[in-house]
């Protein structure tokens, strides 16, 4: 089996930081969501409080830099495609446009997170 090419690995690499974005956010959903659901009656509701809104900023902190590594997977990817595109071979037609449907992915995700 041959090796997978540069443009199938920035592909990859891309779809797995939209998917590890992705991840962030339902967490950060449920933990607001246990925060919502919290027992005022327990005898540990401050501690779970500071707990999770502390988890909540932890969560928050990661957006930024997940951003950074998002937009310079996007510019390698988007150089990939034009250097496969520039090249010409029909075998690459179908990592051509699994990385553009990964662009197209990312770059509405892009747009949500700015």
């Amino acid at each position: 089996m041959a090796p997978p090419s540069q443009l199938s690995i920035a592909t990859s690499s891309l779809v797995r930081l939209v998917k590890e974005e992705s991840s962030y956010h339902k967490e950060l959903q449920g933990q607001l969501a246990r925060i919502e659901n919290l027992d005022e009656g327990d005898e540990n509701a401050e501690y779970i409080l500071k707990q999770e809104r502390k988890g909540i900023e932890e969560t928050k902190a990661m957006f930024p830099e997940l951003r950074d590594r998002i937009k310079a997977a996007m510019e390698r990817l988007d150089l990939q495609l034009e250097a496969a595109q520039e090249a010409g071979s029909n075998s690459n037609t179908e990592e051509i446009s699994k990385a553009k449907e990964a662009m197209a992915q990312a770059k509405s995700s892009y747009r949500e997170m700015a």
